[in-house]
């Protein structure tokens, strides 16, 4: 299928899914509401979708305007969209900092455990002995009743209106770089403070994410925008690829997460 000259293998199983999506809309002219997606497969909804569909149109929402993590919703041109048609909640759970430290990967790890999807949870945010994570509304009831405890830290989670959602304060550092190429190994390297074999170890061991998955090849060839985290060293994103130097280096533009 010629669409899928444009994207990596790997995404083909989720382009087939938006192109059903699409097709649902089109036949039935019925909304459809998404899982919580992820930056890239938001991106790819929109390439799919066009921006110039005369019939269909697009729109996402996770919580407030920096949510990363959001739904989308496919429609009809004339259809009016608000913010409920979205149907998610946000749940706030209370623990004591001074005798618990709670990351994100101890939240994760605790509604996995309850055999929650990963795809029915937004964006997570902890800040000052508050848990904030938004959530699609037919697993709120089940999330309250059910997650009692994180870290061996008893919470309770009660949903609280969006406005009280905890605002992101996230800074990206922009830096230009020359490298050899744009392979995985080759670009950690430049962005993360450490060696070649390093960058390797990390990759093959598991650790690395290129958009929100794991990427166990170093020879992985990165795009444009793509992010890119190391567990324990934090994120970072292919910001922009500029072209070649006259040494036929490649000339690229790195972000870092401050």
């Amino acid at each position: 299928m010629e669409v899928y000259q444009h994207f990596r293998k790997e995404e083909q199983p989720f382009i087939d899914q938006v192109l059903s999506w699409k097709e649902q809309v089109e036949r039935s002219f019925i909304p459809k509401l998404t899982d919580f997606l992820d930056p890239r497969e938001q991106e790819i909804v929109i390439m799919l979708m066009g921006e110039q569909n005369e019939e269909l149109q697009v729109k996402s929402f996770g919580g407030d305007n920096n949510s990363e993590r959001r739904r989308m919703l496919l429609a009809p041109k004339y259809e009016g969209i608000t913010e409920d048609m979205f149907q998610i909640e946000l749940l706030e759970a209370n623990f004591q900092p001074k005798f618990v430290t709670i990351d994100h990967p101890d939240v994760m790890g605790a509604f996995l455990s309850q055999g929650i999807k990963r795809k029915k949870l937004g964006d997570i945010i902890i800040s000052d002995g508050k848990i904030q994570i938004i959530a699609a509304s037919e697993i709120s009831p089940f999330v309250q009743m059910n997650l009692t405890s994180i870290k061996k830290s008893s919470v309770h989670f009660e949903q609280q209106d969006l406005q009280l959602l905890i605002k992101k304060n996230e800074s990206w550092i922009e830096h230009d770089r020359t490298v050899s190429s744009l392979r995985l190994d080759t670009i950690i390297k430049e962005i993360y403070p450490i060696s070649r074999k390093e960058a390797t170890t990390f990759i093959q061991k598991g650790l690395v994410k290129v958009n929100y998955k794991i990427v166990d090849d170093n020879k992985f060839q990165l795009q444009e925008k793509d992010m890119i985290s190391i567990r324990g060293h934090g994120r970072s994103r292919l910001t922009t690829i500029r072209g070649k130097s006259k040494k036929d280096k490649v000339k690229i533009t790195i972000a870092t997460l401050k």
